[in-house]
């Protein structure tokens, strides 16, 4: 059993989104553990105050019309505040995604919580740190040998094929081709290879990053032409920009 000294309180959010800035929690499901084991859970689904795009529906299921009557956050900020007081906290990828959107949302409204004196368990550090994702890591666990020479470019891309080959034998789903391979682990649809841009739902490139990420790149270059003298001057790759140039010339065709 988990030794503790005091509470600790694992978090799991589900969002409309993954900005940590603009998104809204649309349920919070938390479990707190005293220190002689017991648990009490606490879930809530939450008003975003927002649409839900779709995408987020797709994954966590919850929908606009789901969190219509549900409270926001503001209303149940303080008994959120009141179930975490005085606990560490913990969950998987909290410290860079839950504890900060949480917190987030406690400043929104007002509310402080202080966490300074709080520890903090993200159970996907532990994760990566026992089970690193390196290519020595990787090449350890399927072809069970040390990797010589780790960081050479010769020995990288073989022990790379060693791996996938020990991957297809491991994981019968895989297949044995490419395509068979790609069914399963999905492949990205790819507009710049920096990932500056992305597709919607309807195949339209948009903006995955700034002020306008989420819109159409297009209705973006209609409406401010000088966004595109902007990036084309800025420290962006240069497949980005010429990606940005096509979509540009396309655009003004339209127009013409």
């Amino acid at each position: 059993m988990l030794q503790l000294k005091r509470p600790i309180v694992f978090i799991d959010l589900e969002t409309t989104g993954v900005s940590l800035s603009s998104d809204r929690i649309v349920e919070i499901a938390m479990v707190k553990i005293q220190p002689d084991g017991t648990r009490q859970s606490k879930r809530k689904l939450l008003n975003p105050e927002m649409p839900i795009p779709k995408e987020s529906s797709d994954i966590h299921g919850i929908t606009d019309d789901m969190v219509k009557d549900a409270p926001t956050f503001k209303q149940v900020a303080n008994e959120i505040k009141m179930f975490i007081e005085n606990c560490d906290l913990g969950g998987y990828n909290s410290n860079r995604f839950d504890i900060p959107i949480l917190m987030e949302e406690f400043l929104r409204t007002g509310i402080h919580v202080d966490l300074s004196t709080r520890k903090m368990v993200d159970v996907q550090h532990i994760f990566y740190t026992m089970e690193p994702r390196t290519l020595s890591a990787a090449y350890k666990f399927f072809c069970e040998k040390e990797l010589e020479g780790a960081h050479s470019a010769e020995a990288d891309v073989n022990a790379t094929i060693d791996v996938l080959m020990a991957q297809i034998k491991r994981y019968e789903k895989l297949g044995d081709s490419v395509d068979s391979i790609l069914n399963v682990i999905g492949e990205d649809k790819i507009v710049d290879y920096a990932r500056r841009f992305s597709f919607n739902d309807a195949g339209k490139e948009i903006f995955n990053f700034g002020k306008h990420k989420g819109r159409a790149v297009a209705d973006v270059l209609k409406a401010e032409p000088q966004y595109y003298d902007w990036m084309m001057k800025g420290d962006f790759p240069l497949h980005t920009k010429q990606k940005l140039t096509e979509i540009f010339n396309r655009t003004l065709l339209k127009n013409n």
